[in-house]
C-alpha cells in the first residue's frame, strides 16, 4: 500500500464523519501511540463489516481512544449494544468526553480493566468481537471469547501481520510471539473459518461455524 494508492482509496470511499475526524485529530494531538487509532479507511471497513453482520451484541477488546467503538456503533441497528474494554484508566476521561458527543452513545458501554478479568462477567451471546488489545495476550482473548460467541458469529482481530514481523525469523519480542501463536492457533482451529485481509497491519476475520449436531427447532 503506497501513500498515493491510499489517498486514492480515501477519495473513493465514504468520507470520515466530522466527529470521527475530530477524534482522530485529538488523538494525534493529545495521546501517545496515536498510530493505534483505527483511522478513516479501517473505520469505514469496520462499519461495513458490522453492517453486513447486523449484530445485536458486540464486544471490543481495546478501546484506545474510542474511534473503532464509534465505527462499530455506526454499523449496528437500533437496540444493539456494544461493550468495549480498555485497560488504560488514564484514557477514560478522554474516551467518555468523545462518546458523550456521539448520537450513538447510548449503545456503548465502556469497561476499564483487564479484558481477561472482565470478559467472564459480561455473559455470552456475542455476535461480533473485535480484538485490538495487548498483542501478547491475543490467544488468551481468543480462548476466552470463542465459547461465548454465538454460532454463526464473527471475531475480527487487528494487527495480525504485525508490521511484517510475522515473516521475520529474527523478530523475537513478546508481542510478535503473541501474534504468531494466535495466528497459528486460529489457522489450525477447524471450528472456525478464517481469512487474513492485508489492510493496514492485517485484519483476520473469523467465522464461528454453527454446531452441526445442534438440534434444529423444526426437529423437536
Amino acid at each position: 500500500m503506497t501513500e498515493e494508492l491510499e489517498r486514492y482509496i480515501l477519495t473513493h470511499i465514504d468520507p470520515e464523519p466530522p466527529e470521527l475526524a475530530r477524534l482522530n485529530r485529538d488523538t494525534h494531538v493529545d495521546c501517545l501511540y496515536a498510530n493505534m487509532c483505527s483511522g478513516h479507511l479501517q473505520g469505514r471497513m469496520l462499519k461495513m463489516f458490522t453492517r453486513m453482520i447486523n449484530p445485536r451484541r458486540v464486544l471490543e477488546l481495546g478501546t484506545f481512544t474510542g474511534y473503532s467503538a464509534l465505527c462499530l456503533a455506526e454499523g449496528t441497528a437500533e437496540g444493539a449494544e456494544i461493550h468495549t474494554i480498555e485497560i488504560n484508566d488514564e484514557l477514560q476521561d478522554f474516551i467518555e468526553a468523545h462518546f458523550a458527543k456521539s448520537p450513538l452513545r447510548n449503545r456503548i458501554t465502556m469497561h476499564i480493566g483487564d479484558a481477561r478479568d472482565i470478559i467472564p462477567t459480561l455473559g455470552d451471546g456475542w455476535d461480533l468481537v473485535f480484538i485490538d488489545a495487548n498483542k501478547r495476550s491475543y490467544l488468551d482473548y481468543y480462548r476466552l471469547v470463542l465459547p461465548r460467541v454465538n454460532p454463526g458469529g464473527f471475531i475480527i482481530a487487528d494487527n495480525t501481520l504485525w508490521y511484517g514481523k510475522v515473516t521475520d525469523g529474527d523478530a523475537r519480542d513478546a508481542q510478535t510471539a503473541g501474534i504468531l501463536d494466535f495466528n497459528d492457533h486460529v489457522a489450525a482451529d477447524t471450528s472456525v473459518e478464517k481469512v487474513i485481509i492485508p489492510l493496514r497491519d492485517g485484519l483476520t476475520v473469523i467465522y464461528k461455524k454453527p454446531d452441526l449436531f445442534a438440534k434444529h427447532p423444526a426437529c423437536e
